[in-house]
C-alpha cells in the first residue's frame, strides 16, 4: 500500500517507541520532576536513559511541543512550559470560551466511549504508563493542585490509549478547557485531603478495571466521575 501524504498541520500517529517516551516525560513534567520553565536533558541524554534511538526523543518532544508542555529554542534544547496550576491566560481559544456545563457535555459525550476503546485497544506497556501515574497520584495526601496534574495525565493516557487520533485531539481540547481558573479555584476549595483519599480508591478501582479488561466497570467508573464532578459545579453555584 502506497504512503499517503498527511494533511498539513497532522502529524502522524506515534508508534509504541515514541508514545512510551512521550508517556515518560510528560509523566515527568506534570508531576513536576521537570518543572515549567526548565531545561530538559538533552535528546543524546534521553536517548542513553530511556534505551532508545535519538530520533525517537525527537519524534516525542515534536508531540509534546504541539501539546504545548515543551517549547523547543534553537541552539538552547526544550524548555518545559506546561503550568500545573492552570492559568487560564494560556488556554486556546475554544477551551477558554468553554462554559462549565459546555465542559460537562462534551465530557460526557468523550469520556464513557473513550475508556471503552481505550480497554480494547491499550498495548502492555501504556497500562504499565496508566500504573505508574496512579502510583503517583496515591502518593499525593493534600496537595490538590498536584493531584489534579495527575488526574489530567490519567485521563490523557487513557485518551492516547484509544489510538484515534481525532479522539485524542479533541480530548486534549476538553483537558485544555479543564484548566480554566474557575475549576483549579474549585479544586483547591472542594478538594480536602479526606476526599483526595475517596478519588484515590475510585482511580485504582478504575484502573484495575482497565488492566482486567472490563469495559463495563471502567464505564461505570467514568460516568460516576462526571456526576461527581458536577455535584461540586452545582454546590458551586
Amino acid at each position: 500500500m502506497p504512503n499517503v501524504p498527511l494533511p498539513p498541520g497532522h502529524a502522524p500517529l506515534p508508534g509504541a517507541t515514541v508514545k512510551y517516551v512521550i508517556e515518560t516525560l510528560s509523566t515527568r513534567i506534570v508531576t513536576q520532576e521537570y518543572a515549567c520553565d526548565e531545561r530538559l536533558p538533552s535528546e543524546r541524554q534521553l536517548a542513553q536513559e530511556l534505551g532508545v534511538a535519538r530520533n525517537t526523543v525527537r519524534e516525542a518532544l515534536d508531540h509534546l511541543e504541539t501539546r504545548g508542555m515543551i517549547r523547543r529554542r534553537a541552539g538552547s534544547g526544550s524548555f518545559v512550559t506546561y503550568n500545573p496550576d492552570g492559568n487560564s491566560e494560556a488556554l486556546s481559544p475554544v477551551a477558554s470560551e468553554t462554559g462549565p456545563l459546555q465542559l460537562q457535555v462534551m465530557r460526557g459525550i468523550l469520556e464513557p466511549e473513550m475508556v471503552r476503546l481505550a480497554i480494547v485497544n491499550m498495548s502492555p506497556r501504556q497500562i504499565e504508563a496508566l500504573s505508574t501515574v496512579l502510583s503517583k497520584m496515591e502518593a499525593v495526601q493534600a496537595d490538590a493542585t498536584a493531584f489534579v496534574a495527575l488526574e489530567e495525565e490519567f485521563h490523557r493516557l487513557i485518551a492516547e490509549g484509544t489510538g484515534n487520533p481525532l479522539l485524542i485531539a479533541c480530548y486534549n481540547l476538553v483537558l485544555d478547557a479543564r484548566r480554566q481558573s474557575f475549576r483549579a479555584a474549585m479544586y483547591r476549595r472542594h478538594l480536602t485531603p479526606a476526599r483526595i483519599e475517596i478519588y484515590q480508591r475510585g482511580y485504582n478501582g478504575l484502573f484495575n478495571a482497565i488492566a482486567a479488561r472490563d469495559i463495563e466497570e471502567a464505564s461505570e467508573f467514568m460516568k460516576l466521575a462526571l456526576i461527581e464532578d458536577q455535584r461540586l459545579l452545582l454546590q458551586e453555584d
